[in-house]
């Protein structure tokens, strides 16, 4: 698996705190693909480890990849394509804007299809002119709606949309609308977050000085629940704790993450991990250096049990009986708070995955 971090936005999310640079001129785009492609060169030796491929997926997300320059695009495709690792992928996702699809029109997507995406991840957050406005956002609705059918019309048959909820701001009916009109679009896949307050975004700085109060527990619990019964009666499938789709249509790359198969991240503060080691870029835009960590066993025990009861498959039932404590795991199992599927394995079921991290605290 590669994960490509392209750390450039127009503007900033209210509610975001990822590594991102202000997207300048073609020059400054032009010195991240440098960048990104002497960093291929060196890292080569890492493409012919077979264990990084279990799942050959490329994913370029951000920030907003959508704002690369498409000669930028290929050069740093080109570079891949020279370790032996190119197109055509398993399943190569790239994150776009909906107002850089409306701006750069049926030419830019047709461009993407021809380089080897195949898949779309589409960050709409919400059908709401008001939630739009108060996230930041560049698009508004009919941008939003109109991107997707471009993507469409282009050829695209497998698209994800992101959507928010969790606000205190945001009622109840207008998360249902907005929930309504993704299933009336009908994407292959839909990834729903609540929102968290992130450590440097504006968000925490509007929390700070009293000018945002968190949703509680109960209308985020709500909006959650609808969420899932209405995407459940539309025939898609739970498959993880944030995520929906349709059959056949589930993440491969996400999905290899929560699995923890090997990858490589590349750019500006991507993350890389390797069995016990995960190591992670600088956040800036070149000659960033490599921090390492080696994970303890137990580490690697939590982390494992944390990613795999995040998914509806669960975690191999002999694995987890030998790395928790018995009886805690009899109790969750007698109260209904984990489940074993019909293939033997331990889960979490639906209706408690809003409460999942109390139930993996408790096992771990």
């Amino acid at each position: 698996m590669i994960y490509v971090h392209v750390p450039f936005c127009k503007k900033f999310c209210t509610y975001c705190d990822f590594y991102s640079e202000i997207a300048g001129n073609k020059a400054l785009l032009g010195r991240y693909a440098d960048a990104v492609v002497d960093e291929i060169r060196r890292r080569r030796s890492e493409f012919a480890d077979p264990s990084t491929f279990v799942t050959d997926t490329l994913y370029f997300g951000g920030g907003t990849p959508s704002v690369l320059p498409n000669e930028a695009l290929t050069r740093i495709l080109m570079a891949l394509q020279g370790t032996g690792h190119g197109a055509p992928y398993e399943e190569f996702t790239m994150e776009v804007n909906p107002d850089d699809i409306v701006e750069r029109g049926p030419e830019y997507l047709r461009n993407l299809r021809i380089l080897g995406v195949d898949r779309l991840s589409i960050g709409i957050q919400s059908f709401d002119e008001s939630m739009l406005r108060w996230m930041n956002r560049r698009h508004d609705a009919a941008g939003a709606e109109k991107a997707f059918r471009m993507a469409r019309e282009a050829g695209f048959d497998n698209i994800s949309i992101d959507l928010i909820f969790g606000l205190s701001n945001l009622p109840d009916e207008v998360w249902a609308a907005t929930v309504d009109k993704a299933i009336a679009l009908r994407p292959e896949h839909i990834s729903c977050y609540q929102l968290m307050v992130e450590g440097e975004s504006a968000l925490a700085a509007m929390v700070a000085e009293g000018k945002y109060k968190e949703a509680d527990e109960e209308q985020c619990r709500r909006q959650y629940d609808l969420l899932c019964a209405r995407l459940r009666e539309a025939g898609y499938r739970h498959y993880e704790i944030s995520n929906f789709a349709l059959p056949g249509y589930e993440a491969r790359h996400n999905s290899g993450y929560w699995r923890r198969e090997a990858y490589i991240g590349l750019g500006p503060s991507a993350h890389s991990f390797r069995g016990d080691t995960r190591y992670w870029n600088a956040s800036r835009l070149d000659d960033y250096t490599v921090t390492e960590e080696r994970l303890s066993e137990d580490a690697v025990r939590i982390e494992t049990i944390m990613l795999s009861l995040r998914t509806a498959e669960g975690i191999d039932r002999a694995w987890l009986e030998a790395n928790c404590e018995a009886d805690v795991l009899a109790s969750l199992l007698e109260k209904g708070a984990l489940a074993v599927s019909e293939q033997g394995r331990i889960r979490i079921p639906e209706d408690r995955f809003f409460v999942s991290e109390e139930i993996i605290r408790e096992l771990i």
